[in-house]
């Protein structure tokens, strides 16, 4: 009788245990300390009252803000590492992986704004640029939030659905679009007064960066 000894194979998950619980300190630190806030930015998927009342653009720098795209850094983060690991490219549990993921968008995102906020000052347009930013920041700081259970489900769900990707997937561009739909009709007047440098703008660094990021990706 032959006996087949099969290596049992144990997955240390605890980094990430330890990364969830961290956001979720985060989220209920947020909750207690900017209580009226935190509610205003829960409602902007189906209200833009949140943008209105925090429009200043020194709220760019606020703990709030700042706090809120760490937690949109983790979100992203974890869904691609899980995206990735769903076409073989690597492992959930390969935190050297979500590393240098997590490592790629701060630099990536830190990039693009320092480099939007030189072209801004080049073109006379600083103060609409940085007002864009910051409406870019909050709904993508929402969507990082709404992202981050999904995340923790499909992280510790041994058999993802493959629909479920394609379709957060397809939320996400949806919802890009018509955030850049909704910026556009708010600050139409500004954009028809500076049309050329806003075509351009548009041009060099909300399509340029992320198709040459494609290519990247895909290529490598």
């Amino acid at each position: 009788m032959n006996i087949l000894l099969i290596e049992r194979i144990l997955v240390n998950k605890d980094w990430a245990t330890i990364l969830f619980v961290l956001a979720a300190i985060i989220i209920a630190t947020n909750k207690t300390v900017f209580e009226v806030r935190f509610n205003e930015f829960l409602k902007l998927g189906i209200s833009d009252k949140y943008n209105k009342i925090y429009k200043d653009t020194s709220n760019l720098m606020n703990w709030f803000t700042i706090s809120m795209f760490i937690i949109q850094l983790i979100s992203f983060s974890f869904f691609i590492l899980l995206l990735l690991s769903y076409f073989n490219y690597t492992k959930t549990d390969n935190y050297i992986s979500f590393i240098q993921i997590f490592t790629f968008l701060f630099v990536f995102i830190l990039s693009k704004f320092l480099i939007e906020k030189i072209v801004g000052t080049t073109l006379n347009v600083e103060s609409f640029v940085e007002q864009f930013n910051l409406v870019k920041v909050n709904y993508r700081a929402f969507l990082g939030l709404v992202l981050l259970p999904i995340n923790i489900f499909l992280y510790y769900n041994q058999t993802p659905i493959q629909l479920v990707f394609y379709i957060i997937l397809g939320v996400f561009v949806l919802y890009n679009v018509l955030t850049y739909y909704f910026l556009i009709k708010t600050y139409q007047k500004i954009i028809i007064g500076k049309i050329f440098y806003f075509i351009l703008y548009l041009c060099t660094l909300e399509i340029a960066p992320y198709y040459f990021m494609y290519y990247w990706i895909t290529k490598n």
